[in-house]
């Protein structure tokens, strides 16, 4: 299933590749297209330009925002996952209707997951988050 996953105001621009020098994010995010066999874990597709892009899953446990592995995503499932930056680009209908299509919803089914999404942003903002990007570590001889 795809589902928006928003990340907290507290959390702009500090994720895996702010915390890995350039080669380390080759290195990882790279691993991660080829694991996938360089199409989207969630649809199956791939987008034009490049084939997928390499998506972080957070966990929110306490004041810890911990990095729980990664994912291979087409452009337009990876859009639905970054909605608050997909809506500043403008094409937050391109990627409502990529959530709907994926997930076989309706409008309202879709529109209910929007809401619920943006909720748990809300009160995600409230809290100072701390990364935990241990699992980089735990899965990669070197980072």
């Amino acid at each position: 299933m795809l589902t928006i996953e928003l990340i907290p105001k507290t959390s702009f621009f500090k994720n895996l590749r702010s915390e890995l020098s350039v080669a380390q994010w080759d290195i990882v995010r790279r691993a991660t297209y080829k694991k996938a066999g360089y199409k989207c874990e969630v649809c199956g597709g791939k987008g034009s330009k490049h084939p997928v892009e390499c998506h972080e899953i957070w966990e929110y446990a306490g004041k810890i925002q911990i990095l729980k592995g990664l994912v291979a995503l087409c452009p337009k499932c990876h859009m639905v996952k970054h909605w608050g930056l997909t809506q500043m680009r403008g094409l937050e209908h391109v990627a409502f209707e990529h959530l709907r299509h994926v997930n076989n919803w309706s409008v309202q089914q879709a529109r209910k997951h929007v809401m619920e999404a943006v909720e748990i942003w809300q009160a995600r903002n409230k809290i100072q988050w701390v990364l935990d990007i241990s699992w980089v570590a735990e899965n990669f001889s070197e980072k």
